[in-house]
């Protein structure tokens, strides 16, 4: 781990750089972020420290995953206080790319990931995966890291990317890792920042009505009622629209009517203008 932080804005220095740590045989570690940086974020950081010799960060708030009516335009960026912290953290580089660079005039290619990228997310934001598959793509064909690391919180992103590299033989390993989360259990995101006082006192919520249904589910109850019950239980505490909820194999992201092998409980919904997702893990007894 070198003791300053490298900024890239240019590919090919950065990729010398790469190639300097890889004839060193040092292992490279990415963690691909839209910045708006928190401790999850940091986390990624820590964690890529503790399994590999470089930690990079990629700074790029992707255009190409959002729709025509979501935060694009005003999705938190704060480039200068990003690299304070992840200098902080002790991550090595900070890969900035600019829109031009990622997508430059001409650009006319995009991945359509498979089953992983249906429902969901997936019927709710059309597009949004491809534009996902895409430049996470481009982000590990650029930096050419031996892992990259992806929160949790973004199940079925996490599971699309998974698909992709396995699909397209990305020589690079894809490992999860679990969601931070505040005290009272909200996952930590970027977006908790658009959450006015009182949706934040609310918004732990959904982590509570998923903990449960996922406890009910581990004791072998069916899932429908129980679906049923959390989603009247989210609205009731002000959340809507509650665009899903549902139970989904972990490995397969196939519906699940009663658990017998390690599932999720998966959802998104809004509070106030604020999009919020989050999951838990169920294991059968």
């Amino acid at each position: 781990m070198s003791d300053t932080l490298l900024r890239f804005d240019r590919l090919d220095p950065l990729r010398a750089q790469v190639a300097a740590w890889r004839r060193a045989g040092e292992r490279i570690v990415l963690v691909p972020t839209m910045g708006a940086l928190h401790a999850g974020h940091l986390a990624l950081v820590a964690h890529a420290r503790a399994i590999g010799q470089r930690a990079v960060v990629s700074i790029f708030v992707n255009p190409t995953q959002f729709g025509p009516s979501e935060d694009f335009s005003r999705y938190p960026r704060d480039t200068e206080s990003d690299l304070v912290l992840l200098a902080g953290a002790g991550a090595d580089a900070a890969w900035l790319p600019t829109v031009e660079t990622m997508y430059p005039a001409g650009f006319s290619t995009r991945i359509e990931p498979g089953p992983a990228a249906e429902g969901l997310c997936g019927h709710f934001r059309p597009g949004h995966f491809s534009g996902v598959a895409t430049v996470v793509t481009k982000l590990l064909n650029q930096v050419g890291p031996d892992v990259a690391l992806f929160g949790e919180k973004d199940f079925q992103q996490l599971q699309v990317i998974r698909s992709v590299v396995r699909d397209l033989d990305l020589p690079v390993l894809i490992e999860g890792v679990p969601t931070l989360r505040e005290a009272d259990g909200l996952a930590l995101s970027s977006r908790n920042r658009y959450l006015a006082p009182a949706e934040r006192a609310t918004a732990p919520r959904l982590h509570a009505v998923l903990s449960h249904i996922a406890e009910r589910l581990a004791a072998g109850a069916e899932a429908a009622p129980l679906v049923g019950e959390g989603i009247a239980e989210l609205k009731a505490a002000g959340f809507g629209p509650v665009q899903y909820l549902e139970v989904r194999d972990a490995a397969t992201l196939s519906p699940v009517a009663r658990v017998e092998r390690a599932a999720r409980v998966i959802a998104a919904a809004y509070l106030g203008g604020t999009r919020l997702i989050d999951n838990v893990a169920v294991v059968p007894g």
